[in-house]
């Protein structure tokens, strides 16, 4: 008994002590110093980086803040700043930039190509839901080179190597500040221009050396049976062209192929009326492998870009969710990532299962890019 005593006592206190309560801190300061360079003469072709960075503050339980840095012109209201990034990884106290990324924040501040000016930037502090801002701010001096400020509502590409063959323009979609992307194919001469609209004022954008410049002129890209993925950006001056090709949809527990896309023009890509059947262990004609216990209805896109395969995936990388219905277009939106087999999935609708469907993949549809299961019938 006495043995029993000594086993059950210490357990009765142990199990007491579950019953006190704990009470996470939400407590913490600001940063007391921001730290950076007094001046920086930009180039957008350059690889070197711009640190912010600053001293003090954080939380009181010794756990993580996030840190958001805000920018303004020199004088203004940093409460209303003209841009907002997180810091390295959103809980590092500094903030590493391009100079093309600082160069846009210059343009935002009214800054223009060729001349200089002054930026604010300060820091945002939250956790918990709580945000606090720092007392300070640091100035920066920033000197821009020529560059393009008409940064067009929207951009489209003409010329006799246009699909249109210059009928019409093709839309570019904005896929960022400054970064416009466009997937077509190029044909003849493969002589293109480039126009973009702001308001109703049109201008025109050319390559002069390599580099992007506002004015007549052309650009020119070799004609090719794939279609390009023609990529314009007015932060750094280039426009980068890559080769797509071999796009399929694949089930993503085994890389067997659902369709094979197509690019029909337009910036689609199709796999028509194919044949979907989830791959079920319990279904033979599925095809199951050996080691598969679960019914697989994830899928993402392959696509080679470049002659590198990539994945085409969902945007957010959580795990894989079945749509419900009532998603957003963004659910179906694509990002490219580097290929990892089991992240960027998403679920097929249940109905999906022994249905036909055609698969599309729209580069440009209401500024996004998305896929679609269309056209749906019994096999």
């Amino acid at each position: 008994m006495k043995n029993l005593f000594l086993i059950i006592g210490p357990l009765l206190l142990l199990l007491g002590s579950c019953g006190k309560e704990y009470t996470l801190s939400t407590d913490f300061t600001v940063p007391t110093e921001l730290v950076s360079p007094a001046k920086v003469v930009l180039d957008v072709t350059s690889g070197e980086h711009i640190v912010l960075s600053w001293n003090g503050g954080g939380a009181d339980d010794g756990s993580y803040v996030l840190y958001e840095v805000v920018f303004a012109k020199k004088g203004a209201d940093l409460s209303s700043p003209v841009e907002r990034i997180k810091s390295d990884f959103g809980a590092q106290p500094k903030l590493t930039l391009t100079h093309a990324t600082l160069n846009a924040i210059a343009r935002k501040a009214g800054i223009a190509p060729g001349e200089t000016g002054e930026i604010s930037w300060s820091v945002l502090t939250s956790k918990g839901g709580e945000v606090k801002a720092t007392d300070g701010r640091n100035d920066i001096e920033v000197t821009r080179g020529d560059g393009i400020d008409n940064m067009p509502d929207n951009l489209y590409l003409y010329g006799e190597g246009n699909e249109s063959n210059g009928a019409e323009g093709s839309l570019f979609r904005k896929a960022a500040d400054g970064i416009y992307v466009l997937y077509s194919k190029v044909s003849g001469n493969g002589e293109l221009e480039l126009e973009g609209k702001v308001g109703e004022e049109e201008f025109g954008y050319y390559l002069d050396g390599g580099k992007l410049r506002e004015g007549t002129g052309t650009i020119q890209i070799a004609a090719n049976t794939n279609p390009y993925r023609i990529t314009v950006d007015f932060n750094t001056l280039t426009i980068k062209t890559e080769v797509i090709s071999n796009v399929r949809c694949i089930w993503g527990a085994t890389y067997d192929v659902i369709g094979q896309l197509d690019y029909v023009g337009g910036g689609r890509f199709v796999a028509a009326s194919r044949p979907i059947r989830f791959i079920d262990p319990s279904k033979p004609e599925t095809n199951p492998p050996s080691w598969l216990s679960w019914i697989e209805e994830r899928y993402y896109f392959i696509a080679n870009v470049n002659g590198v395969d990539k994945c085409w995936g969902r945007m957010d990388g959580v795990s894989s969710e079945r749509p419900t219905g009532n998603e957003p277009l963004s659910f179906y939106e694509i990002g490219e990532f580097n290929w990892s087999q089991w992240d960027h999935l998403w679920k097929m609708k249940g109905d999906l299962d022994s249905k036909r469907a055609t698969i599309t993949i729209h580069t440009n549809k209401d500024n996004l890019m998305i896929h679609e299961f269309s056209n749906i019938s019994n096999l």
